[in-house]
This record gives C-alpha cells, sequence and structure tokens, in this order.
C-alpha cells in the first residue's frame, strides 16, 4: 500500500531535529532506520504529516565505553551493535541479541534508538536493554532527562518519550558477571519477531530475566528473579516464568502455548546463563 502524503525534512543535527519537532507539534514523527515506522504508514496505521529523518544525524551513531557502562547512539545501527568490540566484551548479550534481528538488510538500517522507542513488546531488543538495567537519554525542549528502562516502557508502542523529545543515548551497564547470560527466542522463522523470547543476564540468585511478547510491553520476570534469589533452584523458578504476564492469543499462538514456552525457554536461558558463568 501507498502511505498517505506527508512532508519530509532532514535533519542534520539534534538541534535542528528538535527544532523541526517543535515547529510541526504532534503530527510530526522522526525516522530513524524506517524499519518499523515506514510499514505502518503503509498499512495506514500511522499518518503523520510531518516525518524528520535522522539519517543525517551523525552525532548520534556510536558505541564508547565509558567506564563502568557503554554509551550507545540512538542511531547506531543494530549491525554495529552486533559487531562493536565492547559490547563483544562487556556486553554480549546485547550483541547477541541484536543478531537475531530481522535479516541482514534491517539490521543495517535499523537502529537501535528506533526499536527501543518503538516500543514492540515482540522486538528483541527493548526486553534485552531491560534485562541489562538500561537507563535512556532524552532530549527535549525542556532539556536532557534520564529514564531508567523500568520506566520508559508504557504500553503498546509508547513510551515515556514526551511529544517534541527524541531519545539520543542508551547508557547500558558492564555487568558484573558479563559472561553470564542467555538469548533466547522462538519463532516461526529467524527473521520473524519473537513468539515468545527470553533475555537472562546473571546467573543463580543475581540473575535478571526480562521477557519478550509476554504481554503490551516487554517486563521482567520478577517471580523468577525473587525465587532464584530466595535459593530455589533453576527448575522450580522456571516454573514461574509466566506469573504476572499478560500474553495474548493470535494467529501464532495461544496464550497458553505462551505461558508454556516462557518457562521453557526461561529454563534454557537459565541454564546456558549458569553454564557460561
Amino acid at each position: 500500500m501507498i502511505p498517505p502524503s506527508f512532508t519530509y525534512a532532514r535533519a542534520t543535527s539534534v538541534d535542528e531535529a528538535l527544532a523541526l519537532a517543535a515547529e510541526h507539534g504532534e503530527d510530526a514523527k522522526f525516522l530513524a532506520g524506517g524499519q518499523s515506522l515506514l510499514p505502518l504508514m503503509k498499512l495506514r496505521f500511522a499518518a503523520p504529516s510531518m516525518l524528520i529523518d535522522l539519517g543525517r544525524v551523525t552525532e548520534l551513531s556510536y558505541v564508547r565505553d565509558e567506564g563502568t557502562y557503554v554509551a550507545i547512539g540512538a542511531l547506531t545501527r543494530h549491525h554495529d551493535v552486533v559487531h562493536a568490540e565492547v559490547l563483544a566484551a562487556d556486553i554480549p548479550l546485547l550483541a547477541a541479541a541484536a543478531e537475531t534481528v530481522g535479516d541482514p538488510q534491517i539490521r543495517h538500517r535499523g537502529t537501535i534508538g528506533g526499536s527501543a522507542a518503538h516500543a514492540d513488546a515482540a522486538a528483541d531488543l527493548p526486553a534485552t536493554l531491560l534485562a541489562l538495567d538500561a537507563t535512556f537519554v532524552v532530549k527535549g525542549p525542556d532539556g536532557t532527562r534520564s529514564v531508567p528502562a523500568a520506566e520508559f516502557f508504557k504500553g503498546i508502542f509508547e513510551t515515556a518519550l514526551e511529544p517534541g523529545e527524541l531519545l539520543t543515548e542508551i547508557q547500558v551497564p558492564k555487568p558484573a558477571s558479563p559472561a553470564a547470560w542467555s538469548y533466547q527466542k522462538f519463532n516461526k522463522r529467524a527473521i520473524d519477531f519473537a513468539i515468545v523470547g527470553v533475555a537472562v543476564q546473571g546467573a543463580g540468585r543475581h540473575a535478571r530475566v526480562a521477557l519478550v511478547n509476554m504481554a503490551s510491553t516487554p517486563l521482567r520476570a520478577t517471580a523468577v528473579e525473587t525465587a532464584l534469589a530466595d535459593g530455589a533452584s533453576v527448575a522450580d523458578a522456571a516454573q514461574l516464568a509466566a506469573e504476572g504476564t499478560h500474553a495474548g492469543s493470535d494467529i501464532h499462538a495461544s496464550k497458553a502455548y505462551r505461558e508454556h514456552l516462557a518457562r521453557v525457554l526461561t529454563r534454557r536461558a537459565l541454564e546456558e546463563a549458569a553454564a557460561r558463568a
């Protein structure tokens, strides 16, 4: 399908992008890699009157070692996240999850900030960033603020971003045990979104577990984490993976099947993380 008509502007800096957003108001949308927004526009699920292209805002494309954390520019392509040496060494979970996103074309065009801001509960990176306790740096007309991952994802395709604000950076703390991680994903084809996915960082009592496509937002498997912290076995803790979730039913899987997958994949992920620790 052909999207509805819109006005197009190309920004070359963060300040220019924010000025354009302020000028055109809530009908303006930022365009990063376009791998999420453009399909929605073609299906008429989104109809912005103004598209602000961020493709030439090169200041937001980087992966930097900042000592206790890694700073990732919001316009960093998935491909660059996969191949960043500092992530491979210190936060391999994020690099591995990025490598499962779509296909090579999507990974070369899509951006980590675009994925986070789109907030699709079935996407790989939002849940992974949640498991890693990332912080999102947001810039808008009132200045810059930082939003913890636990407060960033608000609802279906909804985040803490206010109108006119732009996600500029993602700060990911270096885990105490970087080798203890796992990303498990069940889908029909390798290029598909996850029917269910599980991201685990850490092992044993210190494991953090996040679920993909088990609610309207990515969410932490708090029942699993609490059980592990109290000394439960991996097998017993994994049986709690569906507690507190709100999995839906669709043409891909029923609610009951998704809950079953969550338990199975959580156990596999916890076992793999423990074996790597």
